[in-house]
């Protein structure tokens, strides 16, 4: 696609200015180097990952408690990692532990955290989190990767059909940053969450008006705004590149997706604790990992307590490695998520970057507010992931009459304080109005039969 001028000036000047000279980020040489990377062969790319996970686990052995007794019990060292086999002699690091063990796996020496946040997870268990400069450099250089092979770069026009923080700026002058920022720019948002006729009617609007070259989005609010415009007949423009994420992208929604916005359509795969994990390139055969900047194993679990990788065409669990998170270390985290195996093998776009077939486990249930309005699940998500103070474990039933019940286990075991109720209460009513809510501290949430905690249900 032929970018403007005004694009050209923010891809080539304004952004390596910003990001380097006045930022002094190394996010530009990075996108650089994994624009070399990509091409190496997979024995290069497993040597690669080999070396940074001996860094890890001897900065993990030497500076995290937690670690060096799992070493320990282990019976290994760090120099015993000479490959990325020998990370399958660990343990995995199941969400429970990694939300109680917060502190034990975070270093008491350099490089220390320069960003912590929340997260819910799919299983909807809240968690702190925090990384280091280091591994925030490469979670950028690596969107921007992924990104690339859609076909989006900095400059383009760019319309976000994506999920709102549950926090937003705090001030005006927050507020104005952000909205001057995403002029310049050129970026519009748009909340994913509601998706009435009424509201996505004003996101074509924006579109007709806005004339973006690329759409990011939730891969369900996308398909909905997709089957929306073909409802309505309302498409009157040319090829829009598509992104998405957050979501599973069901075939039949990618079907109702080019038909809205055109054929140039591209699956990610990302979560909130490590960022993008996985893109599809215009082969459009899997997805390729991260190789530089994460592990990314999927799991089977064997009736007699034994672990393997998935097969071809396997469904396992996702566990990953963050190589450059030295500050709070997650090696072989199981994020919750479900993925199929692929066979190992160059793709047809010439990289060798490993691939999963598919993301399994990326579904949440859609709900209605009290017009009959479909709300998207996932907005329980954002809220507890940037509320994760309040609770250790959630879950929101929407019962046969419309009602909301959100059944919360605190930390502590005490009902949520006025001042947290009232941001909860603000924020479900800010998108499901007129629906009656009901707050209930619990002891704890039972799993579904397969194990499984549900974020959202929906009595039928």
């Amino acid at each position: 696609m032929q970018m403007d001028l005004y694009g050209r000036l923010i891809r080539d000047v304004a952004y390596p200015a910003w990001e380097g000279l006045v930022r002094g980020r190394p996010t530009v040489d990075l996108m650089q180097y994994l624009g070399e990377t990509e091409w190496m062969s997979l024995e290069s790319l497993e040597a690669l990952q080999a070396g940074l996970l001996r860094r890890l686990i001897r900065h993990a052995a030497a500076h995290t408690t937690y670690y060096k007794r799992v070493l320990e019990q282990a019976g290994m060292t760090p120099e015993d990692f000479r490959t990325v086999a020998d990370l399958g002699r660990l343990p995995l690091l199941e969400r429970d532990v990694a939300r109680e063990t917060v502190d034990e796996r975070t270093s008491d020496a350099p490089p220390f955290a320069v960003v912590k946040k929340g997260t819910s997870g799919t299983m909807g268990r809240p968690m702190v989190l925090s990384y280091n400069a280091e591994s925030r450099f490469w979670r950028e250089a690596t969107k921007w990767r992924g990104y690339g092979w859609a076909g989006y770069t900095p400059g383009m026009k760019s319309l976000h059909f994506w999920g709102f923080a549950a926090n937003p700026p705090a001030n005006r002058f927050a507020k104005y940053k952000v909205k001057v920022d995403r002029a310049l720019k050129r970026e519009v948002y748009f909340d994913c969450t509601p998706r009435g006729d009424e509201y996505l009617a004003d996101v074509v609007a924006a579109i007709r008006e806005f004339r973006p070259e690329v759409l990011i989005c939730y891969a369900q609010a996308g398909a909905a705004l997709a089957r929306y415009i073909n409802r309505m007949g309302a498409r009157d423009w040319g090829t829009i590149q598509v992104i998405t994420g957050a979501e599973r992208l069901w075939a039949h929604d990618r079907v109702a997706m080019e038909q809205a916005f055109g054929p140039e359509l591209y699956e990610t795969y990302g979560c909130r604790e490590f960022m993008l994990m996985a893109s599809e390139c215009n082969a459009h055969d899997g997805l390729h990992t991260s190789m530089e900047n994460l592990i990314v194993e999927i799991i089977v679990r064997e009736p007699d307590g034994s672990i393997r990788a998935a097969r071809p065409g396997e469904t396992g669990e996702v566990a990953i490695t963050d190589l450059h998170n030295l500050a709070n270390p997650f090696i072989r985290y199981l994020n919750g998520d479900l993925a199929m195996a692929m066979a190992p093998g160059q793709c047809e776009c010439g990289r060798s970057l490993a691939r999963i077939a598919s993301v399994e486990g990326r579904v949440t249930e859609t709900l209605r507010d009290a017009n009959g309005n479909a709300v998207s699940g996932l907005i329980f998500n954002v809220m507890f992931g940037d509320l994760a103070a309040y609770a250790r474990q959630f879950q929101v039933v929407q019962h046969r009459d419309g009602r909301l019940t959100l059944k919360v286990v605190t930390m502590d075991g005490a009902p949520i304080a006025a001042a947290g109720r009232a941001k909860i209460e603000g924020y479900i009513g800010k998108y499901m109005p007129g629906v009656p809510l009901a707050i209930e501290t619990v002891a704890d949430i039972e799993p579904t039969k397969a194990g499984k905690r549900q974020v959202v249900v929906v009595e039928k």
